[in-house]
């Protein structure tokens, strides 16, 4: 993962609700995939009218769940990304175009890298919402989330881009994966079947056991 958008995100004021509006969820979006370029050499091709039905089908997802921000934001902000990733997946707006003549920034990770070659459509949409949790989350709490070492790994990837294939909500527990959280593979677009959420709507710590809480 590359999170060097992140800083670039991070410095837009009020980055939470901009982003529920579509000129700057196109815009960030799109800057996103230039970063990517300019350090990787992958260019991408964008379908403006897939990205707004996705971002259209995104806001209207999120409309249902949205009472649950108050429960536990940190983790809504979570959720409500890996919503934007299922629909950047099912939609796919983007078509990775590689330039021969492209001169990429070093340095460059090379796990990245290899990952970006492997399924560069799926490292755009997933970088772009790991990079906004981040951004999102230092505004809020002044901490993001670390990733896990499974965020680079290509065999994980592998697995990632077969099951999402089959199931674009799996996008979720993904995300949540990436990000060190506990993943709910049974229900994971349902935000009220969280292992966070359940805690806090049951009033539990962390410690505690979850009642109704799918397994990993």
């Amino acid at each position: 993962m590359d999170l060097r958008f992140k800083d670039e995100l991070a410095r837009m004021p009020d980055l939470r609700h901009r982003l529920r509006r579509l000129r700057w969820f196109r815009s960030t979006f799109r800057a996103n995939a230039s970063a990517i370029t300019a350090t990787y050499g992958v260019g991408y091709k964008i379908d403006e009218s897939r990205l707004t039905a996705a971002f259209l089908d995104w806001i209207e997802t999120l409309e249902t769940d949205k009472r649950l921000a108050s429960v536990d934001r940190a983790d809504f902000i979570i959720f409500a990304a890996g919503m934007v990733l299922c629909e950047l997946i099912r939609r796919n707006p983007a078509t990775a175009v590689l330039h021969e003549d492209a001169r990429p920034e070093a340095p460059q990770s090379l796990v990245t890298a290899e990952i970006i070659k492997f399924w560069p459509e799926g490292f755009l949409y997933t970088n772009y919402c790991v990079a906004v949790v981040a951004a999102v989350h230092e505004q809020e709490f002044d901490q993001a989330p670390a990733l896990d070492k499974c965020a680079d790994d290509l065999r994980v990837w592998w697995s990632y881009r077969e099951n999402v294939r089959e199931m674009p909500a799996y996008a979720v527990a993904f995300l949540d994966r990436f990000l060190g959280g506990e993943p709910n593979w049974i229900a994971p677009a349902h935000a009220t079947s969280r292992s966070a959420m359940q805690r806090a709507l049951n009033g539990l710590t962390p410690d505690k056991p979850t009642i109704g809480a799918a397994n990993p």
